[in-house]
């Protein structure tokens, strides 16, 4: 018996220590770099319709993030609507400036990292959302904006900020929260004829509504998002900038909890203008002005088709319950 009490401690003395070891590797290595990708050179032709397209798609999915209202340009900041369990991180320059900004990037270089989260020097942009789905018409468009005479993108000689990673946001990006595949075929946008395609595409591939509002960010799935935690279902949480702790809303049609009881023109005024039929939408929800009715009404159209889930937010006049499957 002592024989066998002495192999399990030596077993769980290994683990320990194994452990340990490991946790000082992440903390020492920090985020991980990988090689660039790959992508065959290419210039992206620059039109008005690519650059409108561009600006719709950047005002939705990077200003938020990138916008300095000091400098009035995409110069980067703290993001910090973050969970402080994260640490301090921080968005890009992506102006034009060709030292700290993207200026003296390649078009085949931004594709890249805007597909994969890989910058050309190597290094994982954690906080950056991953386009991996997005239609390669769009990540055209978004390349002709940045490269455009935009106000926004001119070039402004503002350095951007290191990264302040937690501990947890190391480990993360050691195991969950990896650089995503380059597609192995073209992608384009669905035909506005078929609606709810149409409005799957929006969401989990051009505007992403269910990084934010599913459970968790630690538990999406990026290349299969319908198997994200608690899909759609709400509850992930963000910090306002007065400090308070909000959970995104239930979008599911759970007609209780979610948007099952939202007509089609009531969802449109929520997600353009972030009127709700209970209210005001809470900041960090992005007011999404400039997309068009018929994308809002195709989201709703594919919003009401997926499984509901029971999980009351505040925002439902409800404290919040688990996430769970209806």
């Amino acid at each position: 018996m002592k024989k066998l009490f002495k192999i399990i401690g030596l077993a769980l003395a290994t683990v320990l220590f194994l452990a340990v070891c490991a946790a000082a590797f992440v903390q020492v290595r920090g985020i991980p770099n990988y090689d660039p990708p790959k992508l065959p050179a290419q210039k992206v032709a620059i039109t008005p319709e690519r650059v409108l397209q561009g600006e719709k798609i950047a005002m939705s999915m990077c200003a938020d993030c990138h916008l300095d209202k000091k400098t009035g340009g995409l110069t980067g900041r703290h993001v910090d609507d973050l969970p402080a369990e994260f640490g301090k991180l921080y968005s890009a320059n992506i102006t034009q400036h060709p030292e700290m900004g993207i200026g003296n990037w390649t078009d085949e270089e931004l594709i890249g990292l805007f597909r994969t989260g890989i910058g050309r020097d190597g290094r994982f942009r954690v906080v950056m959302p991953t386009f991996v789905h997005m239609a390669d018409e769009d990540i055209y468009s978004i390349v002709a904006f940045l490269r455009s005479d935009n106000p926004l993108v001119r070039p402004q000689a503002v350095a951007s900020h290191p990264q302040e990673p937690s501990f947890l946001a190391k480990a993360l990006t050691h195991t969950v929260m990896k650089p995503t595949p380059l597609p192995t075929k073209p992608i384009s946008v669905p035909p506005a004829t078929d609606q709810v395609k149409l409005g799957r595409y929006l969401v989990t591939a051009r505007y992403l509504c269910y990084d934010c509002h599913s459970q968790d960010f630690k538990t999406n799935n990026i290349m299969e998002p319908e198997k994200s935690g608690g899909y759609l279902g709400g509850g992930n949480r963000f910090v306002t900038k007065t400090g308070q702790t909000i959970l995104s809303r239930n979008l599911t049609p759970d007609p209780e909890t979610g948007i099952g009881d939202w007509s089609e023109q009531q969802f449109v005024q929520a997600v353009k203008y972030g009127q709700s039929p209970t209210g005001p939408l809470q900041a960090p929800m992005p007011k999404f002005s400039v997309i068009s009715d018929e994308e809002a009404k195709a989201m709703y159209a594919y919003l009401k088709t997926i499984p509901a889930i029971k999980n009351a937010t505040p925002e439902d006049g409800a404290a919040a319950n688990p996430v769970a499957s209806r």
